[in-house]
């Protein structure tokens, strides 16, 4: 926990033993799932069950926030699910349980447009198509199926991406080499009416203006009647950021992006050390 990051800034990382107990101060916790609540092998860590029996005896809310697929997310989870907030989709779908809380859907002809330019594409890319009912792709080949099925438990095969009927929420672009750095400036004419996020060090997502992890997490805390200073949340890469100031309890994972480091109150173990799990066992200790 004490090695500086990449850039050579060191946020502070999180004394364990100061956090035991504080987790009466807290009232609901926003996770990230891939590279901050999933361990090395993309799986949840089974310590997290009994956690969150935890947490809700606690009286704490359990908010996984993700980039991921609503159904995905529920598929992670399981029966444990039917009590936790799901802020999936980079915050344009959440849910209680399967309950719908908020969507934000996306313009046709946008996607229309945009779909358009990235078929232009000079480097190497697929794109998910994420609607609400399912998620659609037209490249089929196995290398990209086998990343697209990662984040997506309901896929659909389509010919044609403009022929689904669906209501779009966030269209998808995965870069094989690198998304920050070839995919991202290309759809840069989007910024002007959309938000590009980069999600991933291979994905980068289009979504609605306004349109957050962060944003969702505030509207819970509304509904909650929740303050920031009762919120925690665990965050590695850069469509994490706003989520940070949302939070007095904020941790940037051991392994996160700079900018996250760099935002971030509190630095955690990295996903592999399970460090979500050993933070949350200090909190509730």
């Amino acid at each position: 926990m004490t090695d500086d990051f990449a850039d050579g800034s060191t946020p502070a990382p999180a004394d364990l033993d100061a956090l035991a107990g504080r987790g009466s101060e807290i009232r609901l916790i926003a996770v990230d799932m891939d590279g901050t609540l999933l361990d090395g092998e993309g799986a949840v860590p089974t310590a997290l069950w009994p956690l969150l029996g935890r947490l809700r005896d606690a009286g704490i809310a359990f908010a996984p926030a993700s980039g991921r697929q609503h159904a995905t997310l529920r598929r992670e989870f399981g029966a444990h699910g039917d009590d936790l907030v799901f802020i999936a989709e980079n915050g344009t779908f959440v849910t209680r349980g399967d309950e719908e809380l908020s969507s934000d859907v996306m313009d046709r002809d946008f996607v229309i447009d945009l779909i358009g330019d990235i078929r232009g594409f000079t480097h190497e890319v697929g794109v998910v198509l994420c609607g609400k009912a399912s998620a659609y792709i037209e490249r089929t080949d196995d290398a990209f199926r086998d990343q697209a099925e990662k984040y997506y438990a309901r896929l659909m095969d389509v010919e044609d991406l403009l022929a689904v009927d669906d209501e779009i929420l966030k269209v998808a672009v995965f870069d094989v080499e690198d998304g920050e750095k070839h995919t991202a400036p290309a759809l840069e004419r989007h910024r002007l009416t959309h938000q590009v996020v980069v999600s991933g060090h291979h994905w980068v997502d289009v979504m609605n203006q306004g349109v957050s992890k962060g944003k969702a997490l505030r509207a819970i805390q509304d509904l909650l009647n929740v303050t920031p200073e009762q919120t925690a949340v665990f965050g590695d890469y850069l469509n994490d950021l706003d989520m940070m100031d949302a939070a007095d309890f904020s941790f940037a994972m051991a392994n996160a992006h700079p900018d996250v480091a760099a935002a971030a109150r509190y630095r955690a173990p990295s996903n592999v050390d399970h460090g979500v799990i050993r933070v949350l066992e200090r909190l509730l200790d």
